[in-house]
């Protein structure tokens, strides 16, 4: 009993420590990101070599990287970022606002789980961008369209993950809020949305992942702003240097995304680990 103390101990002074471990993560992050630059110009110096690809050159690292510093400089990249934000932001807000309701409806109610599970795993399946010609058609605006198919992708993974939260309560919870006189809104409210919030923030990561991905050619429709048009712009112009550079942004805003949502889970978790 003695010793483990002093073996703990041992280890919480050994030099490094969480710093050591955050120095080798981030320079495994470089190296990584590194090694894909590398590997980007050998296949911008390929395409360049050869005759039927050499209009391509514009997309290797040094042109794309230029031209990204002359659109930040110029104001250009604000303009292209700003609309595909607010249309993630909205098809994302109806996408909360009717799947954690649905998940927590279908999560606490066995025979409506098993009416919809068909159902939901047969729409689930059927790719966003399929509906797009009914979008054009039963939208006024094109913003409206591209929100409903981003709501679209990113509704079941907020449902879903919502649900299963919700199935992994204890029941013994339930019969203890309700002995303590806890009528449904108060259960709801101060039992099943902070016991599931790591849930449905976990469904919401999935789901920012998904509508990004669909963003873009959702935004190939008759829209004259965003990253997709901006894209879809630089691929008529010819411009490629622009073309890698909007990728470039719109991997780098994926990837700052998905670092708030991860840092939501971690602030909000109450799984805690020793």
């Amino acid at each position: 009993m003695e010793g483990r103390p002093q073996r703990q101990q041992g280890r919480s002074l050994q030099p490094g420590g969480a710093g050591g471990g955050m120095r080798r993560g981030l320079a495994h992050a470089l190296i990584g990101i590194a090694l894909l630059v590398a590997l980007w110009h050998l296949a911008s110096l390929g395409a360049a070599a050869n005759p039927r690809t050499a209009a391509f050159a514009g997309l290797a690292p040094g042109p794309a990287f230029a031209a990204l510093l002359a659109m930040l400089g110029g104001g250009e990249l604000w303009r292209a970022i700003q609309p595909s934000l607010i249309r993630i932001g909205q098809g994302l807000a109806w996408a909360v606002a009717l799947g954690v309701p649905t998940g927590i409806a279908i999560g606490h109610f066995k025979t409506l789980e098993a009416l919809t599970h068909l159902p939901f795993q047969f729409l689930r399946m059927i790719s966003p961008l399929a509906w797009m010609p009914v979008a054009v058609m039963a939208f006024a605006t094109w913003d409206g369209a591209i929100v409903f198919l981003i709501a679209a992708a990113a509704i079941w993974p907020v449902t879903f993950a919502t649900a299963a939260g919700l199935r992994k309560l204890y029941p013994q919870w339930f019969k203890v809020a309700r002995n303590l006189g806890a009528g449904p809104r108060h259960v709801l409210v101060t039992l099943i949305v902070p016991a599931i919030a790591t849930d449905i923030l976990t469904g919401i990561r999935l789901a920012l992942g998904v509508a990004w991905i669909v963003l873009v050619p959702a935004e190939f429709l008759g829209v004259t702003s965003g990253l997709g048009y901006a894209i879809n712009d630089a691929r008529d112009t010819l411009s490629y240097d622009k073309l890698a550079a909007m990728v470039i942004i719109i991997g780098i805003i994926g990837f700052g995304l998905d670092a708030v949502c991860l840092g939501l889970i971690r602030r909000f978790s109450w799984r805690r680990t020793a």
